[in-house]
């Protein structure tokens, strides 16, 4: 039961009719996650771990796209990294890991294709929904919304590099094993649901060299209105 949503993502990736891939972008991903709740309620680079991953993005128009991702990274958190009596008492902490498996709707706030002009680039968000593997106090799998912010450029020929950073919205309060368990003026942000964030660096490029006669991307054939 633990690896359906691992075959089920490489079951949607090889699924894929090869005609498709003329607008398809493959990534890997590289950087860390991290973890807000109930022992750091607002801290956003609290604790980070090592986190990676790969991912399909498959572009409709150079302003929208599909990605299909699975990301993998650490989480931790210790009450003792914090200094508030409650805390320091409680002495809670615990490590583990997630996987997540999610799709997401991307917009380009510029028009944007890896096969455009080197330096090509675009901010972005991405937003959708996904199921996470969690590993840490218990072993669960839980729904999740992720969303993201992130900058995206041409670095040579058909090849892209991206930073991004994103929230996961779970509706789950057990990462940490402290499920209601807060002081009522420790309340985080995220309505006492455990998040977890990742962040990092994206290496991407598309197989084909070029996209004869795909109306979709004539707005990035020509010169790009800013």
């Amino acid at each position: 039961m633990k690896k359906i949503p691992w075959i089920f993502l490489f079951a949607t990736l090889l699924s894929l009719p090869a005609s498709g891939q003329r607008n398809s972008d493959y990534g890997i991903f590289l950087g860390a996650s991290s973890y807000i709740g109930d022992i750091n309620p607002n801290r956003l680079f609290y604790a980070p771990q090592p986190a990676g991953g790969i991912f399909y993005r498959y572009n409709f128009h150079p302003r929208y796209s599909i990605r299909a991702n699975l990301f993998y990274g650490g989480i931790r958190a210790n009450d003792i990294d914090f200094k508030n009596n409650f805390q320091i008492n409680r002495a809670a902490s615990f490590s583990g890991s997630v996987g997540e498996w999610a799709l997401q709707f991307e917009f380009n706030f510029l028009p944007y294709s890896t096969f455009g002009k080197i330096w090509d680039f675009s901010p972005y968000f991405a937003a959708g929904v996904g199921i996470v593997f969690i590993n840490t106090t218990s072993i669960t799998y839980e729904p999740v919304i992720p969303f993201s912010l992130g900058f995206k450029a041409n670095i040579h020929k058909n090849m892209g590099l991206e930073a991004e950073y994103g929230f996961r919205k779970t509706f789950y309060d057990n990462f940490d094993g402290l499920k209601d368990m807060v002081a009522p003026s420790d309340y985080s942000w995220s309505h006492n649901n455990d998040w977890y964030s990742f962040a990092g660096i994206a290496f991407t490029w598309k197989i084909f060299s070029k996209l004869t006669g795909c109306p979709a991307y004539s707005d990035v054939d020509g010169k790009r209105r800013r």
